[in-house]
């Protein structure tokens, strides 16, 4: 009965099998659900696994030469061993997509008679896949990977007629949509992995297997994708060129991913220092900035070694790694001093960040995520709503990490919904997308990206200065797949102080490839959803959406923020990762495009005032008595409330009294709800800290 409920639920799964060769031996046919530990990670697994494992047995002759075992796999995120008569052939692909893998096996590898193959987790830790379609193949592993040769040309249309070989991504699924093992490896000129090859210079020829594929070609985010199908027969060898064009206009804008890894360095994930400029430059990201963990290297002489220096210009950071939180600084020297990443006092961390290596820009990381066991902006240390964090010594980074690609959040607006506390709270932090990436293509370099505003004619000769002051002022776009950009009175953008003597005109932009999709586009103020439209042609590519809104009357100075979102990217040229820590087993993955704050002057004393100095002035005029604050907080927004609940209980008060939330309801519904969104995130606070 378990095996008819998996055909109910998995019908286009179980019914999908690439077709197999006379030589070849189907051993299992369908694909299983497997289960390590025992919570189920994803809802849309079923709930009952088959079991801890997947033993198939089967009888057979003893192999003489080497043979190849083929089968396909699905979200494995934990390691997982593959065996064959409990000697081990090697360990599943550590990446949750859709794929077909090839393991060799060895003379004398298959025994005489009985066989057992057992594909079971290296440990406890929670990790549903999906794994089987098992064919075992009579031929040694590099016959099976040569069949037919496929050698690609890649071109960016630069403008009609004139095509130049560009660095780009090469995907390559078969005719059931599975990015499938080729015999292409990586070297000068190629990053290669399971269906997926970063070419430097536009060019890969590699073999494959007999079959039907496709084969797609892009260049990270700004760039439209190429396609092309193939019909390979043994022997074959077949030449074809993809042509991409850049669709989303970005000029003025440098595209940085300030969150790099290598496993050259970092010591996990597998993308080697080689490999990682290639992959750099075939996502199109023009600064990028090495984060190995408290090592401060440079990426230079491999760009140059790999031939792709011209097309970025790398800076030289380091993501300090303590106990007390994540974060990256830039630029510090290669052989300069490292931090004092064991200090366990979150004050001297910044301390020894400034003094050994005086990095200009110092970014907290993956602020929900849980690292040593702290996470930065957990309920027990951070109110979300008001912006208070009992560990205040974080704001002394000048930026946060609100996207991080490689680590996305269930709820992808937690993190905008932190900052703009911290902005209403008077902490001024420019908002960062970054990859974290350590990968080839598992977690895609520059998927997540922050636009920062700097000339960007020359990629391999940006003024590092420049950009560096532009991302501290909060000159920057956020990208994860989308792309807004914001002009308020024909004038200001982001970073921007904006004199508002008359109503504020705001001019927006929705930007993006053909291949993602923008749903709806927001602005807020101070927090606040103000104005919403949905996007009807979210699928063009280039500008998907543009429009010009005339704000009301302000009566006090505000911050504005546009974030347009749209449904995640699951084709494998260009896949959005699953949730890295997840606080549903819902997934939901999304692209998200936002703008740096822009602040409007409404009060013209030539400064940002932020939503806490409204309510601290409050507090003082009334002398902290909470009916009259309550009552003189009508004129102001919902932001501002919160601040001044946040004051009133620091300063003892009963923030349930009646009396006091009568006083609230006659101020507004506006009052009320900035009340209600404080003593939520208080009470989580409270529940949390006595955990």
């Amino acid at each position: 009965m378990r095996y008819v409920r998996l055909l109910l639920v998995l019908p286009v799964l179980l019914a999908a099998f690439p077709p197999v060769t006379a030589a070849e031996r189907i051993l299992d046919a369908k694909l299983h659900h497997v289960r390590a530990g025992f919570e189920r990670e994803w809802s849309d697994f079923p709930e009952q696994p088959e079991g801890p494992r997947l033993v198939i047995s089967f009888q057979a002759n003893p192999n003489d030469v080497e043979h190849s075992l083929r089968l396909r796999q699905q979200d494995v995120k934990q390691t997982w061993r593959v065996s064959l008569n409990q000697k081990e052939l090697g360990k599943l692909v550590l990446d949750e997509n859709d794929m077909v893998v090839y393991f060799a096996i060895p003379p004398g590898g298959i025994s005489d008679g009985d066989n057992m193959l057992l594909i079971e987790a290296a440990s406890a830790t929670p990790d549903d896949i999906w794994v089987g379609q098992i064919v075992l193949d009579p031929r040694p592993l590099e016959d099976v990977l040569s069949e037919a040769t496929v050698d690609v040309h890649v071109f960016n249309a630069t403008k009609p007629g004139d095509h130049l070989p560009t660095p780009c991504r090469i995907t390559i699924v078969n005719a059931e949509g599975t990015l499938v093992a080729t015999a292409a490896t990586s070297n000068e000129s190629l990053a290669a992995r399971t269906g997926v090859i970063y070419s430097a210079n536009g060019q890969a020829k590699f073999g494959m297997p007999a079959g039907d594929y496709t084969v797609y070609a892009g260049r990270g985010f700004e760039y439209d994708i190429d396609s092309v199908r193939l019909s390979l027969a043994p022997g074959d060898l077949v030449q074809k060129e993809l042509i991409i064009h850049r669709e989303v206009p970005t000029e003025g804008y440098v595209s940085c991913d300030p969150h790099i890894h290598t496993l050259t360095y970092s010591g996990h994930g597998d993308a080697t220092i080689d490999e990682r400029v290639i992959t750099i430059a075939g996502e199109g990201i023009e600064l990028p900035v090495a984060t190995e963990h408290n090592r401060q290297i440079d990426f230079d002489a491999a760009s140059r070694r790999q031939g792709v220096r011209t097309y970025f210009t790398p800076v030289v950071g380091n993501e300090v790694t303590t106990s007390l939180g994540h974060f990256n600084i830039f630029p510090v020297a290669t052989n300069g001093l490292v931090p004092e990443f064991q200090l366990k006092d979150g004050n001297a961390i910044m301390e020894s960040i400034a003094t050994r290596t005086g990095a200009r820009a110092i970014v907290l990381n993956h602020p929900r995520d849980s690292h040593s066991g702290f996470r930065p902006f957990g309920p027990e240390w951070h109110n979300s709503a008001s912006g208070e964090n009992t560990a205040d010594w974080l704001f002394r980074a000048r930026a946060v990490e609100l996207v991080n690609s490689g680590a996305q959040q269930s709820d992808l607006m937690q993190t905008y919904r932190d900052w703009f506390g911290l902005l209403n709270r008077g902490v001024l932090m420019t908002p960062v997308g970054a990859s974290d990436s350590h990968d080839v293509s598992r977690f895609i370099v520059g998927q997540a990206r922050t636009y920062i505003r700097c000339n960007d004619d020359q990629p391999g000769e940006i003024d590092v200065a420049e950009a560096i002051k532009n991302l501290l002022a909060g000159r920057v776009l956020v990208s994860c797949g989308l792309l807004v950009d914001m002009t308020v009175n024909d004038k200001y953008g982001p970073g921007d102080l904006v004199q508002a003597d008359d109503a504020p005109r705001v001019r927006l932009r929705v930007l993006g490839p053909s291949w993602a999709t923008a749903e709806k586009v927001a602005l807020y103020a101070n927090g606040v959803a103000i104005r919403e439209e949905e996007i009807r042609n979210g699928t063009r590519g280039g500008v998907k959406w543009s429009g010009e809104w005339t704000l009301p009357d302000m009566n006090h100075d505000v911050h504005l923020v546009a974030i347009a979102t749209g449904p995640g990217i699951n084709a494998l040229y260009w896949p959005i990762a699953k949730s890295y820590q997840p606080t549903s087993p819902v997934v939901e993955r999304h692209v998200i495009g936002s703008t740096g704050a822009v602040w409007l002057d409404v009060d013209v004393d030539g400064q940002r005032t932020s939503a806490l100095a409204y309510a601290q002035r409050l507090m003082t005029k009334y002398s902290n008595r909470p009916i009259d604050v309550a009552a003189a907080l009508a004129p102001y927004d919902e932001a501002v409330a919160v601040q001044a609940a946040a004051l009133l209980k620091a300063s003892g008060a009963d923030l349930n009294d009646a009396e006091l939330r009568l006083a609230l309801k006659q101020a507004g519904r506006h009052v009320e709800r900035g009340f209600r969104a404080f003593l939520e995130a208080w009470r989580a606070h409270e529940v949390a800290r006595s955990q």
